[in-house]
């Protein structure tokens, strides 16, 4: 009879990432309702929130942009003080995670990760503020991504702050967990778009094997994703909707787009790396440009916690890739 082994056993975490992510599982399980709801009014308090920072902090300022008042939507612009000595900086437009239904661009943990982005990578960052659900379902997160893009094409000249050398044309569309979903959906409208100058968090009804062996690894569980995406969605989708199975059968034929390159990058401790090597997969065969990056001993979001050694190496590994794609448009 073979033993039975559980993966989970050899997964070491510092003290403070493992008391920061008991804190976030308190705080998203003890305001989610039965009903797919969340208690506003309790999460707003659990969640630390910093404001923005014309004076520059760590060699990044930042600035709060409107972009439509009416739906309180906008994002946050990181800027690095190297921007000022540029000649060209690339421009990253960052989705934050959550499930679709937490956190926010002024959360203290993502406004650390794109300041971190801004410095290390040399990059103006705009950090969503999409809507969040059950408030607002699907597709509202895809449309507030899309009109920020068309925002940046059209009116990012008005910005106030807006360094200039700032290159649109070296555009870079990233997100983390359901971040990551709303990136790729929103990569491609851009493509159907025909922009003038711009040029994961996935599920389906099936269970995969990775999210089977992996429950009760950090941040992540079965009953937790299973609650956003049905916050997220409409009565009358399912989780084979092309919007939750980005690859799986009812998926969006992206082999006619002029898709962007796109690197998938994946922990070893992450419940959803199945989906997220699945994703990968599919962009091969439809064609497209895509690279796969592991981390064996990394955790769902682990870019989040600096103190994790695989934090720097995540830094070091988007850095050149961005590196590289800008070298490589710039022959063109």
């Amino acid at each position: 009879m073979a033993a039975y082994s559980d993966p989970l056993q050899s997964l070491s975490l510092p003290f403070k990432t493992r008391i920061q992510i008991a804190l976030l599982n308190l705080a998203t399980d003890a305001v989610r309702r039965n009903d797919f709801t969340v208690n506003r009014r309790v999460m707003n308090l659990l969640d630390r929130r910093v404001p923005a920072n014309p004076k520059p902090y760590r060699g990044v300022a930042t600035h709060d942009v409107t972009v439509d008042p009416d739906r309180h939507l906008w994002f946050r612009l990181f800027v690095p003080s190297t921007a000022a000595t540029s000649t060209t900086t690339p421009v990253i437009v960052f989705f934050h995670g959550g499930g679709f239904a937490f956190l926010s661009a002024a959360s203290q943990a993502y406004d650390a990760v794109c300041r971190r982005f801004a410095r290390r990578l040399n990059a103006v960052v705009c950090s969503v503020e999409y809507r969040l659900a059950p408030e607002h379902k699907f597709p509202a997160q895809y449309d507030d991504g899309f009109d920020v893009l068309t925002f940046l094409n059209d009116c990012r000249r008005e910005i106030p702050n807006w360094p200039e050398s700032a290159d649109v044309t070296k555009c870079f569309i990233a997100g983390d967990s359901a971040g990551g979903n709303i990136a790729h959906h929103i990569a491609v409208r851009t493509c159907r778009s025909g922009f003038s100058d711009l040029k994961p968090f996935f599920g389906g009804k099936e269970r995969a094997k990775s999210e089977i062996e992996l429950e009760g690894a950090p941040i992540v569980s079965l009953g937790r994703t299973e609650w956003m995406w049905q916050a997220f969605l409409p009565k009358g989708l399912d989780m084979d909707h092309w919007a939750v199975n980005v690859c799986g059968p009812n998926a969006e034929d992206i082999s006619g787009l002029d898709f962007p390159a796109t690197v998938v990058l994946v922990g070893g401790f992450d419940p959803l790396q199945d989906w997220q090597r699945r994703y990968y997969e599919w962009l091969k065969r439809a064609g497209k440009a895509a690279e796969l990056v592991e981390y064996p001993t990394a955790i769902h979001a682990f870019y989040v916690f600096p103190e994790l050694p695989e934090t720097t190496h995540f830094f070091a590994d988007v850095k050149e890739f961005v590196q590289r794609r800008c070298s490589k448009a710039g022959k063109k």
